[in-house]
């Protein structure tokens, strides 16, 4: 199946293929709603869950459990990842879609268990309504795959997840003791060590009827941990207490 990023680009495409057409289950779809100034999107101070200060880390401890509970999501700031470097996987993402049909369908893959798999939707060979979105799957740990093309790729994703493998560890550490467990009760139970760590890059090019293609269906991530960096585009929506929510 061609991927959406070509459909996109067709020349005079003013609207999308039926198989796109997303019918809305209201049941699934509840009306977007703007946050509550009270009840706004937690954020978590990564640095001070690395603090010496013995009352900070408390604090923040305490509000991760927090968040952990009421939302299942939060965001993280100061989190030591450079922005250039995250700039810099954006880039390499946005090149590897930028990559010609054909040498991207060396990547293709024939399993979801292959170490490397790019394709389009969500499970082209089942679906009867494509999601309009296009994506890449790598497996980065324990054992650590890149595809060759384009130049720079696996360097750049190398360093890329070693960090974010260094957020997502911390970020267990404090959960781990918002639940009155050993510090390393998670990172020991689950294994990390030998743990699968995936990295994504999903692509949702420009559509010329939004309101009827769907980027990704509702789903609940089946991992530990997802650790999102977004492009500055909104898009982005949670389940919470029965209303999707931006995320901007």
């Amino acid at each position: 199946m061609a991927c959406v990023k070509a459909l996109a680009e067709s020349p005079g495409l003013t609207s999308i293929p039926s198989t796109y057409n997303f019918t809305q289950n209201q049941h699934d779809h509840e009306a977007v709603s703007e946050i509550d100034p009270e009840d706004s999107i937690p954020v978590i101070d990564f640095s001070l869950l690395t603090s010496s200060s013995p009352d900070q880390r408390s604090k923040v401890i305490q509000d991760l459990g927090k968040a952990c509970r009421d939302w299942g999501f939060f965001t993280v700031i100061n989190h030591n990842v450079p922005e250039k470097l995250m700039e810099m996987t954006m880039d390499a993402c946005q090149r590897f879609f930028n990559l010609t049909e054909e040498e991207k369908r060396e990547f293709a893959g024939k399993h979801v268990l292959d170490p490397i798999r790019c394709g389009t939707s969500f499970n082209a060979s089942v679906e009867k309504v494509f999601f309009w979105r296009d994506f890449l799957k790598v497996f980065v740990h324990p054992e650590f795959h890149s595809p060759n093309k384009p130049v720079g790729f696996s360097e750049i994703s190398l360093e890329y997840c070693k960090r974010i493998r260094q957020v997502a560890r911390e970020l267990l550490k404090g959960i781990s003791e918002s639940l009155g467990l050993e510090f390393c009760y998670i990172e020991r139970a689950m294994n990390l060590d030998s743990g699968l760590q995936i990295l994504v890059a999903n692509l949702y090019p420009p559509c010329p009827q939004p309101e009827l293609a769907m980027g990704m269906p509702p789903h609940s991530d089946h991992g530990l941990l997802t650790l999102l960096t977004q492009n500055g585009i909104c898009g982005l929506q949670l389940l919470h207490n029965g209303k999707w929510v931006n995320v901007n």
